[in-house]
């Protein structure tokens, strides 16, 4: 078994509530409360603290919702500065280990530690310096995943959250995945799982039992990262020049939507989502890309493109009303999405960022 696995120490660091615990660490008086960042009149969730979370109250879920979850939700405006800020000290800590560092976004990152700086033997050991280190230097907590790759670190990351670590050594890592819900699978969103479910794969186990031939006629492409990761098995590297090419929200619903008002109130909520996603990252983007799925499956895609970046939620949601516009049927809406690319980076590898809300499920 363990001559699967590369001979490397990955930890996964993801940060506890980053944007709502920045909130609540520089305004004492919001501590101990449900906040959420973002919101306002008409918009969605950027974050909520563990307090609000208690409630169902979920990053991209609209504010309407959120407030009735959570009647004594507090609404706090995003300070995107803020947050880059603290990210910059978090990442200063990662490169006192190593250089192999991927970031994902301002609150979380992949590090390879298999060679480090301080040539410390034990990667759980630089995980929780590395935990100390962010705590004292921003008063914030942290919590980590440690294992032989970044799927096994980044399902263990979550296990032991909020401010715990967790270690999922070579020789129990055929237990632990045939132990592990197929929903806690990173990749595994509720679509997939509500389908494993009917076809009676409920734990690794289940997943594992079934040929390769089997989940590819079951699951297309997927089938085989299933087939591989149920096994340990995942040799993606830690890149440390990770570059967005191109960034995407989508929104899959229960019911088809026909309703014209409906699809615009979806469209906005892509439109600022789109833009939040951008913002944490400091990503401009020229090239807006509406995507609709049909009922019946069938793909619609229309791009605009301009000379200049766009630089606001209102922007993308003007231009995506006009590409909705251009549709060639009126009939029963499935899926919406908008992806943004010709971006200010580098163009190298596309990541697509699925919302979650109340009316929807992950599309794979």
């Amino acid at each position: 078994m363990d001559s699967l696995f590369p001979v490397r120490k990955i930890i996964h660091v993801d940060m506890d509530a980053f944007y709502a615990s920045v909130e609540q660490h520089d305004n004492p008086e919001l501590r101990g409360k449900a906040i959420a960042v973002g919101g306002g009149h008409r918009g969605v969730v950027a974050a909520a603290s563990y307090e609000a979370r208690k409630f169902g109250v979920r990053s991209a879920m609209p504010s309407k919702t959120a407030r009735e979850k959570c009647p004594h939700l507090i609404f706090v405006s995003p300070r995107f500065a803020r947050y880059k800020e603290i990210s910059r000290k978090i990442r200063e800590i990662f490169y006192e280990y190593t250089d192999l560092v991927e970031p994902l976004s301002l609150d979380e990152a992949y590090l390879d530690v298999t060679e480090n700086k301080k040539q410390i033997e034990s990667a759980n050991q630089i995980a929780k310096e590395i935990r100390q280190k962010i705590f004292e230097q921003t008063g914030l907590t942290a919590s980590a995943g440690i294992s032989v790759n970044k799927f096994l670190a980044k399902v263990a990351s979550d296990i032991n959250k909020p401010n715990g670590q967790k270690t999922i050594h070579p020789q129990k890592i055929e237990a632990f995945l045939e132990e592990l819900p197929v929903e806690k699978f990173y990749g595994v969103g509720k679509v997939t799982a509500n389908k494993m479910f009917t076809l009676g794969i409920f734990k690794g186990k289940d997943l594992k039992s079934r040929s390769l031939e089997d989940l590819t006629r079951l699951f297309g492409k997927s089938g085989k990262y299933y087939y591989n990761v149920v096994r340990g098995i995942h040799n993606s590297e830690v890149k440390p020049n990770r570059i967005q090419k191109s960034v995407a929200v989508e929104r899959t619903f229960f019911e088809d939507l026909l309703d014209e008002q409906q699809i615009n109130e979806k469209l906005e909520n892509l439109s600022q989502e789109l833009h939040q996603r951008l913002q944490k990252n400091n990503i401009l983007g020229k090239s807006l890309t509406l995507k609709i799925k049909y009922k019946d499956f069938s793909l619609f895609t229309r791009s605009n493109t301009q000379e200049e970046y766009f630089t606001s939620w209102e922007e993308f949601f003007k231009i995506s009303k006009k590409l909705w516009e251009l549709r060639p049927y009126d009939k029963a809406v499935r899926l919406l999405g908008l992806s943004l690319s010709h971006l200010n980076t580098e163009e190298k590898k596309q990541i697509s960022v699925q919302l979650k809300i109340r009316f929807e499920e992950f599309e794979e």
